[in-house]
């Protein structure tokens, strides 16, 4: 840590007076640091890092809010620190307006120009020619060569109904990618950025079906944003891909959530 710490610092010109481990680093390295002229920055160690940089300059091009990037070399992102976050209640309806923002921003493909992860678990973006397949074959298939046999079965299944749950050809809309309410930070009723992204272009919809995994954002982020009708009826589709992520990462515990998406598939 300290090494990191150190590096960043000198990046930034600076030398360093102080360093903490921020919560949230469970696939990479996060820091915040102090330099001696008094000045801060939150520090990601990652071998990604010059990924998530062009990710977060894309979520700011479409004018949502996102750190600032201080400096960057290889393995190494040092941004603008935000301070702690007050959470989403407040600031739901200003979420709902960010995201919004966020997602009239387009590409002529669904996918992104590189493959992204989490830790291990491999994120592939390749352009597919519809959507019902990009998510079939670039989010839940994947998984299944590592999946008990039971459920690869069903997620295959799931697979080949995608056409029949999925519109063919959505907007193909700037994501976050990793939308939960930890990647939001808040203060004084507004949202100062949205962090730790795993953006590509897809159904605006993915974004909106992880922000309701572990919660959900409240009236004052539905009314600001505006979704599509059904958004409810294929939110299990969406949510399906980040329960396979959290039983990868973090193990059995999660089984029972990848369970209930499946069972929630419109039939």
């Amino acid at each position: 840590m300290r090494r990191t710490a150190e590096r960043a610092a000198e990046l930034l010109g600076g030398t360093l007076a102080m360093s903490e481990r921020l919560q949230g680093g469970d696939v990479a390295e996060v820091l915040r640091i102090e330099l001696a002229d008094g000045r801060t920055a939150v520090v990601k160690a990652d071998r990604r890092a010059e990924a998530e940089a062009r990710m977060l300059e894309a979520i700011r091009r479409a004018g949502a809010p996102a750190p600032d990037i201080l400096a960057r070399a290889e393995g190494l992102l040092v941004m603008s620190d935000l301070g702690g976050s007050e959470g989403l209640a407040a600031a739901s309806a200003d979420l709902g307006g960010a995201i919004l923002r966020l997602h009239a921003a387009t590409g002529e493909a669904y996918g992104w120009e590189t493959d992204h992860g989490f830790g291990p678990v491999a994120i592939p973006n390749g352009e597919t020619e519809d959507w019902p397949t990009f998510w079939a074959e670039r989010r839940l298939l994947p998984f299944c060569p590592t999946l008990p046999d039971d459920l690869a079965h069903a997620v295959e299944a799931a697979g080949l109904r995608l056409g029949e749950i999925l519109p063919k050809r959505p907007r193909p809309a700037l994501l976050h990618g990793d939308l939960w309410s930890g990647n939001v930070m808040t203060r004084a009723g507004r949202v100062t950025g949205l962090i730790d992204p795993a953006c590509y272009h897809g159904h605006a919809e993915v974004d909106l079906a992880m922000l309701c995994l572990f919660g959900n954002p409240g009236d004052a982020f539905w009314e600001a944003y505006g979704p599509d009708a059904g958004h409810e009826t294929r939110r299990p589709a969406y949510q399906l891909w980040p329960a396979l992520v959290h039983l990868t990462l973090f193990g059995s515990g999660y089984r029972e959530l990848v369970e209930r998406c499946l069972s929630a598939l419109p039939r």
